[in-house]
């Protein structure tokens, strides 16, 4: 060791006072890393467009990924014939993630939702953004937007590292919270009541064999949940067969627009959390008796500000399946309102129901470049909860993409709506089934 020439160099740097800044440019940039904002960066970056995506958080995904949602839910048509309704990014990640096991198809009583492994599906994000040559500005917060003319000009950035001044031509929307819309001055949405999120957690240790069904389980948390200090009575236990894991969907806390609440709400997530799994530990010894929790996810958010656009999506056209003539997305998931602590509401469809997302929604009247997707669309509470799940949210973020690259320099409310809905016909009309014929048991059927 003694000769060994360890590097000892160092430099004397001192702060001047003033900010260091960046100026980045781009035809499109898309705010947010979830799942609809990767949707709209990739489909862009095809498009051949200079995209540039940003979030607050330090990693890609948002809350597919950092909240573990455990689930793309919205994808599959309601009864037996369980065609698919969202292509695009979906096709992909239900292929390589199901060629790699990443993938479970759960088939209920008429609807079919898709678990995933939520670390897969970080690595498949983090490649496919790579591949698509997105520039990506991690751990960003937006101060500011400048805004005039109609148009967003420029966001103000700050990052642990200096600040960053980004211009585009485009803007999407996909901060969850409508971050642009509130930031230009725009008129924005809130519920009237509370809307509770969700904090998600994964356990591993657990002894699939002679597991309860999930529905034992929700009936004894039903029962017990008050005894072990449970908030909500109606929780979810979602196993992944054949890996001894299991996602819990168990609490309800506020997600409130406020930094110090918010905060202290993502602690109280976390104090539910370990309740609920004292109640499963306790009731089901045999299955979760030595289990222990992996991972908490983040704080999961289900609503709480939304955009003004030129079309206010209402339950009823969601009941109705009323079919928009600038309809961009379709689902047929349930009617899930978050709106108690102990319960939710939960509605569902029947088969060959299907409800629509029309471009009004997304669109805020008083800008031409700016689109928004995922849940910071305008909707009632109710509608909004139907549409705000991962499948509906990919194709938010694709139509967006397309819309802001028919608009060029010009105004999203003056594209060809026939030329958008050409491209985006696999997402409105197609109705053959997801198979993989390498992995069979990965079919949707």
């Amino acid at each position: 060791m003694a000769n060994r020439a360890y590097p000892t160099d160092t430099r004397i740097v001192q702060h001047t006072g003033g900010p260091q800044t960046w100026k980045v440019d781009a035809d499109i940039c898309v705010a947010g890393a979830g799942i609809t904002g990767v949707s709209a960066a990739i489909e862009a970056a095809r498009l051949g467009r200079k995209v540039v995506l940003v979030d607050g958080l330090p990693s890609l995904g948002g809350q597919a990924v950092n909240s573990i949602i455990g689930t793309f839910c919205g994808i599959f048509a309601n009864g037996d014939d369980r065609y698919q309704f969202t292509h695009g990014i979906i096709d992909e990640i239900l292929n390589d993630l199901g060629a790699s096991d990443d993938l479970y198809y759960r088939v209920g009583p008429g609807w079919t939702t898709v678990f995933y492994d939520e670390i897969a599906l970080s690595r498949w994000i983090e490649r496919k953004i790579q591949e698509a040559g997105v520039e990506v500005i991690l751990g960003a917060v937006i101060r500011s937007v400048e805004f005039e003319n109609r148009r967003v000009k420029k966001l103000h950035i700050a990052t642990r590292y200096g600040d960053v001044e980004l211009s585009a031509k485009g803007f999407v929307d996909a901060s969850g919270d409508a971050v642009l819309a509130w930031l230009s001055g725009l008129p924005c949405r809130e519920p009237a009541q509370t809307i509770y999120g969700t904090q998600m957690v994964v356990v591993e240790g657990v002894n699939e064999e002679g597991a309860p069904s999930r529905e034992e389980i929700a009936e004894r948390i039903a029962e017990t949940a008050s005894k072990y200090g449970v908030v909500r009575e109606d929780g979810l236990a979602f196993f992944f067969e054949g890996r001894g894991t299991v996602g819990l969907n168990m609490t309800h806390m506020e997600t409130p627009l406020e930094p110090m609440a918010t905060s202290a709400m993502a602690l109280e997530g976390r104090r539910q959390a370990d309740n609920a799994v004292k109640l499963l530990r306790a009731e089901f010894p045999e299955t979760f008796g030595e289990c222990r929790v992996r991972a908490y996810g983040l704080p999961g958010i289900r609503q709480t500000r939304w955009i003004v656009g030129k079309h206010h999506l209402k339950v009823q056209e969601v009941i109705d399946g009323t079919e928009f003539d600038d309809a961009i997305a379709r689902t047929a998931w349930g009617i899930e309102v978050h709106d108690t602590p102990e319960n939710i509401i939960w509605d569902s469809f029947g088969t060959g129901h299907v409800h629509y997302v029309p471009l009004g929604s997304l669109t805020p009247p008083d800008a031409d470049n700016l689109v928004a997707a995922g849940r910071c669309i305008d909707a009632d509470i109710s509608a909004l909860s139907s549409v705000r799940v991962m499948a509906p949210c990919a194709a938010m973020g694709a139509a967006a993409a397309h819309a802001l690259d028919l608009a060029g320099d010009g105004s999203i409310h003056q594209i060809d709506m026939g030329d958008l809905r050409t491209r985006l016909k696999d997402n409105l009309e197609r109705t053959d089934h997801y198979r993989d014929e390498a992995n069979p048991k990965n079919a949707a059927a």
